[in-house]
């Protein structure tokens, strides 16, 4: 299992809907195994591992945009005295 040390806690509090940006992209690129087995057989090829260089650089590209809106979020808040 890969953690993910090393992320600032900010980069989770930026939100696509309802859920963090970093959780969306995790959710998209897990694996998946399909219920039937016939499909699982034949179809399943989608390996986490020949992803993996793809959705660390994703990761930390989000991470930079999510810690960033944040901090402009947070600085907005600051001059219009809601934060």
């Amino acid at each position: 299992m890969t953690s993910l040390s090393g992320i600032p806690p900010i980069a989770w509090e930026y939100k696509l809907g309802n859920r963090s940006a970093l959780d969306w992209v995790l959710d998209q690129y897990k694996e998946k195994k399909p219920r039937h087995s016939t499909i699982a057989e034949k179809f399943d090829t989608y390996r986490f591992a020949d992803y993996k260089k793809h959705v660390i650089d994703l990761l930390k590209r989000v991470t930079t945009v999510s810690v960033g809106t944040m901090e402009v979020i947070e600085e907005m808040g600051k001059k219009e005295g809601v934060l």
